[in-house]
């Protein structure tokens, strides 16, 4: 069992909640502050919006919960924005387990990722070239610049291109359909980024992917594919229909590339393994997945194949098959004993074995030098919990959380560790920190006070948190629908 599918979307009537509810009935003005995106939207504004969109992106898509390609994902974005212009704010990377091309990034830093994009890509610099392209998005705050278009258009309503927008990014045919239904051409002209936009984010999208060390030809030969997609299929590639691809901007792309200097990078290890990952786990059914490594193995010419290795040992590991891929994590452990690629997968192996105590001791070992790493540190909790060790799951889980407490998956393992001590008030109380970070603040406050309807009553301090937690939770509801 992976820490992937213990992951349970807590998507219900009351959870799901519609973006007229988070944007507050029909009106979200803005003040009128003048011409330039920074005035037309603050910082604080932009990261509050991005805020409320993300939680309707946790309550109604499908987010990857995968530690593994977490942890990588959100090294290569930290990587690009580091050597990003114009940066005023973290960045959040994030999957969306979906097999279309496509990525998107929106107000406060907030860069969704398709898994299909990194299905499709050869190599890490066509990857992260589209991130660049992204991060430039925000940094060069395309999306506020079109607040400012949408206050002088009276038939287009910032909220509702607020909710458009949110629709496209993820699911781009809905959300064309959503405009098409409201037969507003302006409103249309605000879903897709203007070819003045898209030069730009080109432009120090580039930049950024040079300065990170990457190969910048590669963002023209990733765009030459997506040309090639919309000169063979009737419906051009999902990442066109918000990035429009004029015939001019390949070649414009190849020539901006040509002004930086060669480089001949060898191929990524940790790029491919995460591919490897999402080919196994994502884009195949796993006995298709099976025989996809299997023939790429034969096929294969190359001294290192440690990554279509590791593919076949998922697809074997998620059809239950634990001693083959056992074998195969096993030898590729050897040769590299601290992969939390490999490590990851041999904790899986071992918890389906009936083996979770042996994993504990390993990865007791690997915590010790690595206490804050969340592939190791989830891993280690989940393998407490299948061990029966509640009381280490829980100093495990309740450290990490104070590092990231907005974890999710985190914070469901938690969840887990009190439901089978039978802490019925920490249950609750979890539970109710795991809808706040849907939005559903509403349902957040009923844990709280069911919570409260198991404290004993000598335990005053608690009670009081709690009350003060209820509180809390009823003014958010309240924030969030002026917001």
């Amino acid at each position: 069992m992976t820490l992937n599918s213990i992951f349970k979307f807590i998507i219900g009537a009351g959870l799901l909640i519609s973006s007229s509810t988070l944007l507050a009935q029909n009106t979200f003005k803005l003040p009128d502050l003048g011409t330039s995106a920074l005035q037309v939207l603050p910082l604080e504004k932009e990261q509050a919006i991005g805020e409320v969109m993300m939680m309707q992106i946790r309550s109604g898509s499908p987010l990857l919960q995968d530690p593994v390609l977490n942890e990588y994902l959100t090294s290569l974005g930290n990587r690009l924005v580091a050597n990003a212009n114009d940066v005023r704010f973290p960045f959040t990377f994030f999957w969306i387990n979906n097999p279309a091309i496509n990525a998107f990034a929106f107000y406060g830093g907030h860069v969704g990722i398709h898994t299909g994009l990194i299905a499709h890509s050869d190599n890490e610099s066509q990857f992260a070239s589209v991130l660049g392209h992204e991060i430039a998005h925000v940094t060069q705050r395309h999306l506020a610049r079109r607040l400012q278009q949408a206050q002088d258009n009276s038939a287009l309503t910032i909220a509702g291109m607020i909710t458009g927008i949110l629709a496209t990014v993820i699911a781009p045919d809905a959300g064309m359909a959503i405009i098409a239904a409201n037969s507003t051409q302006a409103a249309l002209s605000q879903l897709t980024h203007s070819r003045k936009a898209e030069q730009e984010a080109d432009r120090f999208g580039m930049q950024t992917l040079h300065n990170a060390g990457f190969d910048t030809t590669q963002s023209a030969e990733f765009l030459s594919k997506l040309a090639a997609q919309m000169r063979f299929k009737n419906k051009p590639p999902v990442f066109l229909l918000t990035h429009p691809l004029p015939d001019s901007r390949v070649s414009d792309v190849r020539l901006r590339a040509q002004q930086y200097a060669s480089v001949n990078l060898p191929e990524s290890p940790k790029f491919q393994l995460a591919k490897s990952r999402v080919l196994a786990r994502n884009h195949y059914a796993s006995d298709e997945a099976q025989a996809y490594f299997e023939r790429q193995l034969k096929r294969s010419s190359k001294l290192d194949d440690s990554a279509l290795e590791y593919g076949l040992a998922l697809s074997l590991l998620d059809q239950e098959k634990y001693q083959l891929s056992g074998n195969i994590i096993v030898k590729l452990l050897k040769r590299e004993p601290d992969n939390l690629f490999y490590l990851d997968a041999y904790t899986d192996i071992l918890i389906g074995q009936k083996k979770a105590a042996d994993a504990v001791k390993i990865l007791h070992k690997k915590h010790q030098f690595r206490p804050n790493n969340q592939v190791i540190t989830l891993n280690y909790a989940n393998a407490s919990i299948k061990a029966k060790q509640y009381d280490k799951a829980e100093q495990l889980l309740k450290i990490f959380l104070l590092d990231k407490p907005e974890h999710t998956l985190a914070i469901e393992l938690l969840s887990q560790v009190y439901k089978e001590q039978q802490n019925k008030s920490a249950y609750h109380e979890i539970k109710a920190s795991l809808l706040a970070q849907y939005g559903a603040y509403i349902q957040a406050a009923d844990e709280i006070q069911r919570a409260l309807n198991h404290v004993e009553k000598q335990e005053t301090v608690k009670e009081s948190r709690l009350k003060a937690l209820l509180s809390q939770y009823r003014q958010m509801q309240k924030e969030l629908a002026k917001l």
